[in-house]
C-alpha cells in the first residue's frame, strides 16, 4: 500500500511540473492560433464559419490527453533517460524550427537534428566549449537518443489513430487553383495535438522500486524511478483536391502508423547496437519528408474531385445543422435538378429554389453515381442555398495560394487589405500569360499549409 501511495504522490509531483511548464500553453496557444486563422478563412471565402475554434480546441486538447495517457503507459516498459534540461533541449530546438514552418513542431525533426548533433559532437571527444556552450554541449551528449527515437515512434502511433479518429472533422472546404488555371474545390486537413507525457526515468536518489527492468537505462533502474512531465506536440496537416476528407485521413493514418513502426524497429536496433543511432535519427527525419512528397505527388497526379460535372453542381462542403444536412446531402454528391428543374450553375440553382419559395423538391446524385430524391419546406431566414457550399465557377471571388506556414504567419495574421493577391481589386484578377489574358483570375489568398505534419 506505501508503495502504491508512494507512485500517487510521485505522479501528482509529475502533474505539478506540468502545470508549471510553460511549453503546454505554448502549445494550446498555437493550436488556437491555428484553428482562429481557418476560422477567418472560411468566413473570407464562404461568408459563413463552418467550424468553432473553441471547439476544434477542446476537442483536440481531449485527443492530446488520450494519447498521451497511451504513451505514458508503453513508457513503463521502455523507460526514459532524461533530464529536465533535456526537456529544454528539446523544447529549444522545436520552437528554433517552428520559425521557419509548422510542421517542423513534430518532435521526429527536433530528435533526428539532436541525434545528428550528438554524431558529430562525439567525433570530436576533445570539444568541451566554454560557459553556457560547455553545458550545451554536455546536454546533447547525455541524451538517449535511441529512447528518444522510440518515443517518437510510439507518438507517432498514436497520431495515426487520432488522425483516423478526429482528421476529416477537422477538415476545412477551400478553393484552389488548378493545373490549367481552373479553380477546383478541396480541403485542408489540418490538426495539432498538445500531448502531455508523464514518463518514467530513473531516480536520481532513492524511490520507488519496479518489479521490472524496462528496456532503456540498463543499470540506471537500481535506484528506483520517479516521473517527469514531458509536454510535446503532435500533428498532420494534408490537403486534397481528389479524395473525400474522411479518406484522405485514413490514407495518412495508415503512413503514419507505418512510419511508426518503422522507427520503433530502428530505435530498438539502434539500442542493441550503437552504431545505427545516426541511421535511425537520419531515418526519422527523411522518413517523414518522404511522406510529405509522396502525398504531394498522389495530389497531383489525381483528377480533382471537386469540379461541376456538365449536369449538375459538386457539393464541396455542407454547413452544420442547415437543411441540406437535414437532407442527407453530404459533400461529393452533385446537385442534378431543382424543382424538376435541370441545374448547371448557381444562377439555375438559385432561379430553381424561387420557382416554390416555400417547398423544395431536389434529386440529387450520391458518390455511388445514384439519384435519390429529397424535399423539404423552406423557411424564412435560412440559407439561400440551403446550406450547401458549392464548388467554385469561373466567378468564385478568391482563390487560395498554398505556402508553408511558420511562427510568424500565425502571430502576425495579413490585413484585409494585404490577403488577396492577382488583382486591383478583390473583383479583378491580374492577368497571366496571353491565353488567360482576356479572362481575370480570382485573387489568391496566401495560406500557410503543410502536408504530413
Amino acid at each position: 500500500m506505501d508503495t502504491v501511495l508512494e507512485v500517487l504522490w510521485m505522479l501528482a509531483e509529475a502533474a505539478g511540473q506540468l502545470l508549471l511548464q510553460p511549453f503546454y500553453y505554448i502549445a494550446i496557444i498555437l493550436m488556437m492560433l491555428i484553428y482562429r486563422r481557418q476560422v477567418l478563412l472560411e468566413r473570407k471565402l464562404f461568408h459563413v464559419r463552418l467550424h468553432s475554434w473553441g471547439v476544434q480546441t477542446w476537442r483536440t486538447v481531449l485527443g492530446g490527453l488520450l494519447a498521451g495517457l497511451f504513451v505514458s503507459l508503453v513508457s513503463l516498459f521502455t523507460g526514459m533517460t532524461l533530464t529536465v534540461e533535456g526537456i529544454i533541449c528539446i523544447w529549444a530546438v522545436t520552437l528554433l524550427l517552428l520559425l521557419f514552418r509548422v510542421r517542423y513542431l513534430c518532435l521526429a525533426y527536433a530528435v533526428g537534428l539532436l541525434g545528428i548533433a550528438q554524431f558529430i559532437i562525439n567525433l570530436a571527444p576533445g570539444l568541451q566549449g566554454q560557459g553556457w556552450t560547455a553545458e550545451i554541449l554536455r546536454v546533447i551528449r547525455e541524451l538517449n537518443i535511441p529512447a528518444l527515437l522510440c518515443l517518437v515512434a510510439v507518438l507517432h502511433v498514436a497520431e495515426g489513430f487520432l488522425v483516423r479518429w478526429q482528421g476529416a472533422s477537422f477538415a476545412g472546404p477551400l478553393f484552389f487553383e488548378g493545373k490549367r488555371g481552373k479553380l477546383v474545390g478541396g480541403y485542408q486537413l489540418q490538426s495539432l495535438w498538445p500531448v502531455p507525457l508523464f514518463l518514467m526515468i530513473p531516480a536520481h536518489t532513492t524511490g520507488a522500486m519496479l518489479p521490472w527492468t524496462p528496456l532503456f537505462g540498463g543499470e540506471a533502474w537500481q535506484e528506483g524511478f520517479q516521473w517527469i512531465a514531458l509536454p510535446i506536440m503532435i500533428g498532420f496537416s494534408e490537403v486534397t483536391t481528389g479524395l473525400l476528407p474522411r479518406a484522405k485521413a485514413k490514407v495518412s493514418s495508415g503512413r503514419l502508423l507505418g512510419y511508426g513502426t518503422i522507427m520503433l524497429v530502428l530505435a530498438l536496433l539502434s539500442a542493441w547496437w550503437s552504431p545505427l543511432t545516426i541511421a535511425a535519427a537520419l531515418a526519422a527525419i527523411l522518413l517523414h519528408e518522404g511522406l510529405v512528397w509522396l502525398s504531394r505527388f498522389e495530389e497531383q497526379k489525381r483528377s480533382p474531385l471537386f469540379v461541376h460535372p456538365v449536369d449538375g453542381l459538386r457539393v464541396l462542403a455542407v454547413l452544420p445543422g442547415s437543411p441540406a444536412e437535414e437532407l442527407g446531402i453530404q459533400a461529393g454528391e452533385t446537385i442534378i435538378k431543382v424543382n424538376g428543374t435541370p441545374v448547371a450553375t448557381k444562377e439555375e440553382l438559385h432561379a430553381g429554389l424561387r420557382m416554390n419559395p416555400a417547398f423544395c423538391k431536389l434529386e440529387v446524385r450520391n458518390l455511388a453515381g445514384e439519384s435519390k430524391f429529397l424535399q423539404r419546406a423552406i423557411y424564412a431566414g435560412e440559407h439561400h442555398q440551403l446550406g450547401a457550399i458549392l464548388a467554385p465557377d469561373d466567378q468564385a471571388p478568391v482563390a487560395v495560394r498554398m505556402r508553408p506556414i511558420a511562427l510568424l504567419h500565425l502571430l502576425r495574421p495579413r490585413r484585409e487589405g494585404e490577403s488577396f493577391r492577382g488583382g486591383a481589386s478583390r473583383s479583378a484578377g491580374r492577368q497571366r500569360g496571353k491565353k488567360l489574358a482576356d479572362k481575370p483570375q480570382p485573387p489568391q489568398q496566401e495560406l500557410g499549409a503543410e502536408t504530413e505534419g
